[in-house]
């Protein structure tokens, strides 16, 4: 038989033994908690962000300036796809209506050229399928691009008004002439070129279209 101290003895070291165990419960159970509350938070931080859309950057090539060109003039700019408020893929119909100008009339479907009615208009425009294709700048014409290359300026000044930009071939029909082509670098833009004409030392003529009709040789011939 336990004696009365040796039962208190007993009983004390058995409580002791319950309260570690269960502080050492306790403990654990804890340690799990703040495991699982760091997961929720790893998942929000690794989950995908809104994408935001981007915004095209405003084009830089010789078209930029021809949207502030409301009315066809005397003076009015060439770029690589319109002439003043004309623009390459209108109708004729649409042409003469953001002209303000009575055109001529295409002679032939598939390929004519025509130009506004009067003689303060020096310029043609080609028509297929009765859109505008290109438009062209020849003989005495003192219309300009937009960037300022005009029939006269030397091979040089065309290379330094469109550095990295121009690309020299011989021309068809004069020995010592050269094609001088302008390609944007804007791949929205990428089927439209400006074609300056030279005798090997001057710009005789330009022309800014669509391809392939602003790169025909001939013409409509």
């Amino acid at each position: 038989m336990l004696s009365s101290r040796q039962s208190t003895l007993l009983l004390f070291s058995l409580a002791s033994t319950i309260l570690c165990l269960g502080a050492c419960a306790s403990g654990g159970v804890s340690v799990a908690e703040s495991s699982e509350s760091v997961q929720p938070a790893a998942t929000q931080v690794t989950s995908s962000p809104t994408q935001t859309p981007s915004i095209a950057p405003e084009s830089k090539s010789e078209n930029t300036s021809a949207k502030q060109q409301a009315k066809l003039t005397a003076q009015s700019k060439l770029s690589i796809n319109s002439i003043g408020p004309i623009r390459v893929g209108m109708s004729v119909a649409q042409a003469e209506a953001a002209a303000g100008v009575k055109l001529t009339r295409p002679d032939n479907r598939e390929c004519s050229y025509i130009r506004p009615q009067g003689s303060n208009y020096d310029f043609l425009m080609m028509v297929t399928n009765n859109r505008i294709a290109r438009i062209d700048v020849r003989g005495k014409s003192r219309i300009t691009t937009i960037s300022g290359a005009r029939i006269g300026d030397t091979e040089s000044k065309i290379k330094s008004l469109y550095p990295g930009q121009i690309t020299v071939t011989p021309h068809k029909y004069q020995p010592k002439g050269h094609y001088l082509i302008f390609t944007p670098k804007d791949r929205n833009e990428a089927n439209y070129r400006i074609v300056f004409e030279t005798d090997g030392t001057r710009v005789t003529s330009f022309r800014g279209g669509k391809r392939p009709e602003v790169e025909w040789v001939e013409g409509c011939s």
